[in-house]
């Protein structure tokens, strides 16, 4: 823990030097090996030119190699034509935020405090199912998403502001796709009994927990759980969103910042969490093993450990690269084949924000992706670092070619 303090100091050091400076900001500690530096390069060249394109407002994106920071580099602003984004900028990260509610969920099971068996009715009396097939319904299928539900059931009551409480006995209306456990059918409504799960066993508001037992212990001196706490941080990035041009498929107009909605921080297991790019970096190295003392061995096995396959997501992560294949889940966390290689990932979005993390556990590389302006480009950043690490022929999948000059980095 004290080399982590360290590490954390250091970071905000970093931090503050880079908040002065203007355009990109780059961060590459040490003197890395040739071959870091190589991929580094190749990844800076691509990102380069992915920004110059306009596609996005901000963007934020460190690399992780060996548990070492190899790369920290933030571009643009919190909004259009506001202050420089940097490092210690704090973004809704979305969806992101499962793993999170995961890790929490991990730890009571291996305390023995919870189970993957355990009924969801025990922490939310109120959900019905179908048939009554909330009987049959677990704290695992909650957390792997197999309900049986439709794909994102009720998300529009919640973005309506219907009283989550009020959505759970609507479900007995629902017709299901599948029976309870025998499919996947993504959910934020119904996963958010897991953070209900977490604190029913630890008698604690869920925001405190996340911030005791994950956020403080890891060194995340800015992540929180809700809007206040992004609408506090010294810096946070706006959202941002663009109309796009009638009578045109893929021109827009300018981006524009928006208001910070509400709604999903009512879930805040599946979408609440708020974080920089430097707590990221903390959470990407203890999801890959680095902080023993906080998730432990046991714990990482268990929420990696694929639950359900997803073909849906791998039809979805073919049209951004060919490359994806064998999408399944895990507990809040999405495993992929990649040419051959696991991928460990999820990605997040809200109005007018757009998050990625990834790692490849054999190459022992992942990579943090932030951004306040939800493009097309910003998931295909993902695929292009997997290229890089893996030494695969390269493929223009941000579109770079003919957006306003050469494939820059791509060979």
């Amino acid at each position: 823990m004290f080399a982590l303090r360290i590490l954390c100091l250091s970071f905000a050091v970093m931090a503050s030097a880079a908040a002065a400076q203007e355009g990109p900001v780059q961060l590459t500690p040490g003197a890395p090996p040739a071959t870091d530096d190589y991929a580094n390069f190749e990844l800076e060249k691509t990102l380069d030119a992915a920004f110059a394109t306009g596609d996005f407002v901000g963007l934020a994106v460190a690399v992780v190699r060996n548990g070492e920071t190899r790369l920290i580099k933030t571009y643009g602003e919190v909004e259009a034509g506001g202050e420089k984004i940097g490092p210690s900028t704090v973004f809704r990260i979305g969806s992101l935020s499962k793993g999170f509610a995961s890790a929490l969920a991990g730890m009571a099971m291996t305390q023995g405090l919870l189970s993957p068996s355990d009924p969801a009715t025990r922490f939310a009396p109120g959900l019905k199912l179908a048939g009554g097939a909330e009987k049959s319904l677990e704290l695992g299928h909650l957390l792997s998403h197999q309900t049986g539900l439709p794909p994102n059931a009720y998300d529009n009551l919640l973005e309506a502001g219907t009283p989550i409480a009020e959505i759970y006995p609507k479900y007995a209306r629902v017709k299901p796709v599948c029976p309870v456990g025998r499919c996947y059918t993504y959910q934020n409504i119904a996963f958010d009994i897991a953070g209900l799960a977490v604190s029913s066993v630890y008698g604690a508001p869920y925001g405190d927990l996340a911030r005791t037992r994950l956020f403080a212990p890891l060194g995340m001196t800015t992540a929180s759980v809700g809007a206040e706490g992004l609408l506090a941080a010294y810096s946070y990035a706006r959202p941002n969103v663009r109309d796009r041009i009638k009578g045109t498929k893929d021109e827009y107009g300018p981006w524009r910042a928006v208001e910070v909605k509400p709604n999903y921080y009512r879930v805040p297991a599946a979408g609440g969490v708020n974080a920089s790019l430097i707590d990221m970096v903390l959470w990407l190295k203890a999801q890959m093993g680095y902080a023993p003392g906080v998730l432990s061995g046991e714990l990482l096995d268990l929420v990696h450990t694929p639950r359900v396959v997803s073909p849906g997501e791998t039809a979805r992560m073919r049209r951004v690269s060919p490359r994806f294949s064998a999408a399944q889940y895990a507990f809040g966390w999405r495993l992929y084949n990649y040419e051959g290689a696991q991928v460990i990932a999820h990605a997040g979005t809200v109005e007018g924000y757009a998050a990625h993390i990834g790692w490849l556990p054999e190459k022992d590389a992942g990579i943090v992706i932030l951004s306040n302006s939800a493009s097309k480009r910003v998931w295909r950043i993902l695929p292009t670092f997997l290229d890089i690490e893996l030494g695969l022929p390269r493929e223009d999948w941000l579109a770079l070619e003919g957006a306003g000059g050469a494939r820059a980095g791509v060979q």
